[in-house]
């Protein structure tokens, strides 16, 4: 009987769709091979089979069911190491170091795998993997090289000890496996029966219970076991073993209880029968004492409470444990549940507390876990724990995150139910936040970190405002890295970048220095008063200008920023210099392979040349430029007397040099020098050659160099040698001077004296001491030295007796200004005319003018008093100041002292103009007083008064006042400018035609704007009072009049415009649109039009509308036809193509099938097997899919 069997074809789509092209056209065609099916054998033929397969195949399938599970090879087991036993306890180093060694050691040797973990109690798990036989090796390793070691003794009969040795040793090298502990035996000629256990504490318990159970046995007494609950074996043993310890001594009987780290019930006793009886009863009846008197219970309570229940320092725990000290509770990590132990009324007590506790806790807490990547962890701590923090502070809740070590994603949050939701919001939110940060890294140069920060962190506390997303960090100084760090949101990292990488490139801009030497004494001029000057130049040029110390002897001014306005600054100071004095500039040209040995070793030769030449400033060309030219600037003479020199020892250096080097002590050097120059120009003059003297900022300040043709050196040296021989001749000698005078040499702390020892060889000059009448003035040093001092001493004392003293009356009031800042003023006169100036001391409270003093004093008729004091013309004592020095001088000085007087004059300014005089915060008055060197009053707004007053030198006056009218000019000119500027227009325009003129993005509004400089207001939309048509233009009256212009303009070509349908077909919209667009804006701009196509759902899905002038939409419609037929016919191409393109499944699935057919099916035999149940995942599973497990004959699957 023939039989069919059909399977539908969705079961063979993955089939089907395999299949190539031809084969599935020849099964088409083929109708004879569909009319007749294959058999079930020629469509799934069956394997080849060997001959013993055949006699398995007949057994029926009872014998599966004897088939026993194999065991596993690979065994684990876990070790744990308490704190206490720990060879290595150093918490820094887990996971490396010396342990993490020994561990890899122990995994070579044994070949187990081997994991550490560290413990919540800080003790050390280890799981050993492998099998049985390699764990037991690596387990006794572990014991021996990672957990201190102990050791103990226990005693049994010397002929037991074989039997604990076992045959060929195996029964103790099984035994220090089990117990990972080393067991010494004593040898038979030892008549000793102590054995010795080496190893853990826990292993010695388990090895000494072994081997006495060995013992035990082997014992000829009788043995009886006890099986006894684990829990009362502490109460039977008692305290440290005592109570056991007394049974077996009062009974003569070995009792064995298993130590607690032994899974073992069973206690055993040896001993004589009797006596065993006796332990075993009196053992037995702790056992029923204990049993009926202590309890264990259980409360389940979830393992995530259990230390809220313990609470904070175990506080809740403590109330219960103290009001019942024998219930003994205990929590089991991981485990629902919390074991009580003790006196059964005390039990039940505890676990009604405990109960109650839970059941409330339960009520009123809640835990959520969240999956946040491990990475993020310390970010949603925060520094210090910061962020964490203030989430547990603020919701209540307590936050557990796992440690970095153990990798895991799992964030629990514990606490209040509200509190926990609101939590775990804030946590993903900012797990997210950070998923989308991203870190750059910005390459900066460490010199421009500083200038980032700013002063006291100013920038950079700017920049983390502007973007306040971003986190910078800068590297410490001392790494001397210039990566700095950005982190935070993708985009605003982006923007930050750009905007520091633009703040780094204006700095490299600004960066640029150039340095310019100015003459000391025109310093004061360049920095100006109250460092008016200077400021204005840093201001207008945009420069960091530095000036060295007054104490310096540098002349250089360094000038910093951008190269055009560095060069702007150096030319405006060197003007100054140049206006100042009569420099000028000179360039010379020596050859640059001479420029090193002019120069000297660090600039030696070059600097006694500008030191001699006035301070001339010589420039050679930087080394390694090729050029020759040497400028020289200065005063005219001194420049053309240093350009001599240079040439003259420039033409020696060509021909030949000869130096010779002499050494003296410094204080020689002033005199050798004398007084200008004048002693070593002689020497020079007489014998040609140049003398070189150190400066201060030499090393060795005794070296004196000697330079020119061999003979001028020569005869300079001995010239200089005899003086150097005379200065070292010491000689002491006196004169005599008046002791009227001697207060003048040893006043301000001998000043003078010590002038004249350093300009005469250090010479010793001692005046007698005050006091005494001694007129005996003794000098010592150099004969030459003490000569010259001599004659400077009788200089001086002649001066003093040519002194005279003059007084110079200048109102008290105007004595500040005079001196100046500092007495800047009055030594600069006291230096220029070598004269001695005395202020008189401030009146306190001086009398008002109006006082009748001069009638008081008439009245006393003159008594004792002179008749200048009654003259009220008379200056007074307060305003007069007095001068001393020769006449000539002194008059000098007064005039000078009296162009120092300020004078006042009043300038007429109209009132509303004062504010604007003044300026911002009183910027603009104090930039003219600076200026102008004088002082400003504007009087106070409540006086309405329009004169305001100028006070300072009269040089100064003219030029304050003139600068003050000129800034009035100008305010009236703003004044007009403005009222020109405030002319308002208003224009009437269509609503509709508002975005147009506005543009895009604001864009011809703008230019409109910008282009005839006027101010455009919209009316606002929201407001309903203002009429929505008026345009208001603020400006100039003419630019006001073109903006309306230009608006009207663009009005009328909006009015003109019109709209215009066409039909394009919608398949062609994108290729037209373009990507983003860009196709399309093209087109519009290029035939000024708008077009628009309609939306996805829109009636026409063809009609697309264009907008514009009508030429110009007539154009734009005309080439978008184009372009659609262009594009039209790429469709069609495409749509032709796809008739022979190969039909996907979906589309094949949909046409009807018989599905596969075969012939004689086993189902379809005559045992009337049931067909398969196609719509069974047992008899049709799909792969990746679940399948119902089946009950097999050996259990289910492990």
């Amino acid at each position: 009987m023939s039989s069919v069997a059909v399977l539908t074809q969705e079961s063979f789509a993955e089939h089907r769709s395999g299949l190539a092209q031809q084969q599935v056209k020849v099964t088409a065609l083929n109708s004879e091979e569909e009319n007749d099916p294959p058999t079930y054998k020629e469509a799934f033929p069956p394997l080849p089979e060997k001959a013993p397969c055949l006699e398995a195949a007949q057994e029926p399938a009872g014998p599966w069911s004897k088939i026993r599970p194999i065991k596993a090879s690979v065994i684990t087991q876990v070790f744990h190491v308490p704190l206490e036993e720990r060879k290595y306890k150093d918490m820094n180093q887990f996971g490396e170091g010396e342990q993490a060694k020994i561990c890899l050691d122990i995994m070579q040797k044994t070949g187990a795998h081997l994991e550490l973990s560290l413990a919540k109690d800080q003790g050390l798990s280890i799981m050993v993997s492998g099998k049985l036989e390699a764990v037991m090796k690596a387990r006794k390793e572990i014991v021996a090289r990672l957990q201190t070691q102990a050791s103990a003794t226990v005693a049994i009969p010397k002929e037991h000890h074989r039997f604990v040795i076992g045959k060929n040793g195996e029964k103790l090298q099984d035994l220090e496996l089990k117990t990972a502990t080393k067991i010494q035996i004593p040898r038979p000629d030892d008549p000793s029966n102590q054995i010795k256990i080496t190893g853990t504490k826990e292993g010695i318990e388990k090895a000494r219970h072994e081997i006495l159970l060995i013992s035990a046995e082997q014992d000829k007494r009788a043995v009886e076991r006890l099986d006894v609950e684990k829990v009362y074996h502490p109460f039977i043993a008692g305290p440290y073993n005592k109570l056991v310890s007394e049974l077996m001594q009062d009974t003569g009987t070995r009792i064995n209880i298993p130590p607690p780290s032994v899974n073992k019930t069973e206690i055993v006793f040896t001993g004589e029968k009797e006596q065993l009886a006796q332990a075993v009863a009196r053992v037995k009846k702790i056992y029923e004492e204990k049993a009926n008197s202590f309890t264990v219970s259980s409360v389940s309570a979830p393992s995530w409470l259990h230390r809220f229940i313990i609470g904070k320092k175990g506080q809740n725990l403590a109330k219960i444990t103290q009001q019942m000290p024998k219930v003994h509770i205990e929590f089991t990590e991981g485990e629902d549940k919390i074991t009580l132990e003790g006196p059964t009324e005390d039990v039940n007590v505890a676990q009604e507390q405990i109960e109650v506790m839970v059941k409330d806790l339960i009520n009123r807490m809640d835990y959520a876990e969240i999956n946040v990547d491990h990475k993020f962890h310390r970010h949603l701590i925060g520094k210090n724990g910061a962020n964490i923090n203030r989430i547990k502070d603020l919701y209540k809740v307590s936050v557990r995150i796992p440690p970095d070590n153990e990798k895991s994603n799992l964030i629990r949050i514990e606490g209040d139910p509200q509190g926990v939701q609101q939590a775990k919001k804030e946590l993903l939110e900012l797990a997210s936040r950070m998923e989308n940060e991203r870190t750059k890294d910005l390459i900066i140069e460490q010199k421009f970190h500083r200038t980032i920060i700013g002063q006291k962190g100013e920038r950079i506390r700017e920049i983390r405002e502007k973007f306040p997303e971003v986190i910078i960090n800068f590297p410490d100084p001392a790494h001397k890295s210039d990566i700095v760090q950005l982190r935070g949101p993708k985009n605003e990292v982006e923007k930050c970048t750009k905007y520091m990488q633009k703040m780094v490139a204006d700095l490299v801009e600004n960066s640029f220095s150039i340095s310019v030497p100015i003459f000391k004494q025109f310093h004061k001029n360049i920095i100006g008063k109250g460092g008016a000057n200077i400021k204005k130049i840093r201001e207008e040029s945009n420069t960091k200008i530095d000036l060295p110390a007054e104490n310096s002897n540098s002349e250089t001014i360094v000038i910093t920023g951008k190269r055009a306005n560095c060069e702007a600054a150096r030319h405006r100071i060197l003007a100054i210099q140049k206006e100042l004095a009569n420099i000028t500039e000179v360039e010379v040209s020596i050859p640059s392979k001479l420029h090193n040995s002019l120069i000297g070793a660090k600039g030696r030769f070059i600097r006694s040349i500008m030191e001699e030449c006035g301070g001339v400033h010589i420039h050679f060309p930087t080394e390694g430029s090729g050029s020759d030219t040497v400028t020289i600037r200065g005063p005219a003479q001194d420049v053309e007397k240093a350009k001599k020199q240079l040439l003259h020892l420039a033409e020696e250096k060509q021909t030949k040099s000869y130096t010779v080097d002499l050494r003296a002590k410094p204080e020689y050097h002033k005199f050798l020098i004398g007084k200008g120059g004048g002693n070593i120009r002689k020497v020079r003059d007489n014998t040609g050659a140049r003398i070189i003297f150190p400066t201060s900022e030499d090393k060795d300040q005794e070296l004196i160099t000697i330079m020119g043709t061999e003979e001028a050196v020569k005869e300079a040296q001995k010239e200089l040698e005899a003086l150097i021989k005379n200065l070292d001749n010491v000689v002491e000698d006196s004169m005599v001077v008046d002791p009227k005078h001697h207060r003048h040499f040893v006043i301000r702390r001998g000043q003078v004296l010590r002038e004249i020892a350093d300009e005469y060889g250090g010479v010793m000059v001692s005046f007698p001491r005050s006091g005494t009448q001694s007129d005996k003035v003794t000098l010592k040093g150099a004969k030459d030295c003490v000569e010259a001092a001599k004659k400077r001493i009788q200089e001086i004392i002649e001066d003093l007796e040519a002194q005279v003293t003059i007084e110079c009356t200048i109102p008290q009031k105007f004595h500040r200004s005079i001196m100046g800042p500092k007495g800047s003023r009055i030594q600069q006169i006291t230096r220029d005319y070598g004269v001695q100036i005395k202020f008189p001391d401030r009146e306190e409270n001086p009398a008002p003018v109006a006082e009748p003093v001069v009638q008081e004093n008439g009245e006393e008729g003159g008594e004792g008093k002179d008749g200048k004091d009654a003259d009220p013309s008379s200056p007074k004592k307060c305003d007069i100041i007095i001068i001393s020095g020769r006449r000539e001088k002194c008059e000098a000085a007064k005039e000078a002292l009296q162009a120092l007087v300020p004078v006042t004059i009043e300038v007429e300014v109209p009132f509303d103009l004062h504010r604007y005089i003044i300026g911002q915060k009183g910027s603009g008055i104090r930039k003219m007083m600076d200026e102008f060197e004088v002082n400003i009053q504007v009087p106070a707004p409540e006086l309405q008064s329009d004169i305001i007053t100028i006070t300072g030198l009269a040089t100064n006056l003219d030029r304050a006042k003139a600068g003050l009218l000129e800034r009035v000019k100008e305010l009236q000119a703003e004044q007009e400018d403005r009222a020109l500027r405030s002319f308002k227009l208003t224009v009437t325009v269509d609503p509709k035609y508002h975005p147009k003129i506005i543009g895009r993005k604001g864009a011809v509004i703008t230019q409109i704007r910008t282009e005839h400089e006027v101010n455009i207001q919209f009316p606002d939309k929201d407001d309903e009072s203002q009429a929505q048509d008026q345009i208001t233009i603020t400006g100039y009256e003419k630019n006001a009049e073109a903006a309306r212009d230009a608006i009207m303009k663009i009005v009328g070509e909006l009015e003109q415009m019109v709209s215009e349908d066409v039909t394009l077909d919608h398949r062609v919209h994108a290729r037209i649109i373009g990507a983003r667009g860009k196709a399309i804006r093209k087109i519009m701009d290029e035939f000024k039009v708008d077009i628009r196509f309609p939306q996805s759902g829109a009636p026409d899905p063809n009609c697309v509308t264009v907008t514009g002038l009508p030429e110009n939409v007539e154009e734009a419609i005309d080439h978008i036809l184009n372009l659609e037929e262009e594009y039209l016919a790429d469709v069609v191409d495409n749509e032709a193509m796809q008739v022979y393109m190969k039909p996907s499944s979906h589309e094949e699935s949909k046409a009807p099938s018989k599905g596969f057919v075969v012939r004689d099916a086993p189902w379809a035999t005559v045992n009337n097997e049931k067909a398969p149940d196609m719509s069974s995942s047992e008899d049709f599973p799909s792969f990746g899919a679940q399948v119902a497990p089946k009950t097999l004959p050996w259990g289910p699957k492990r």
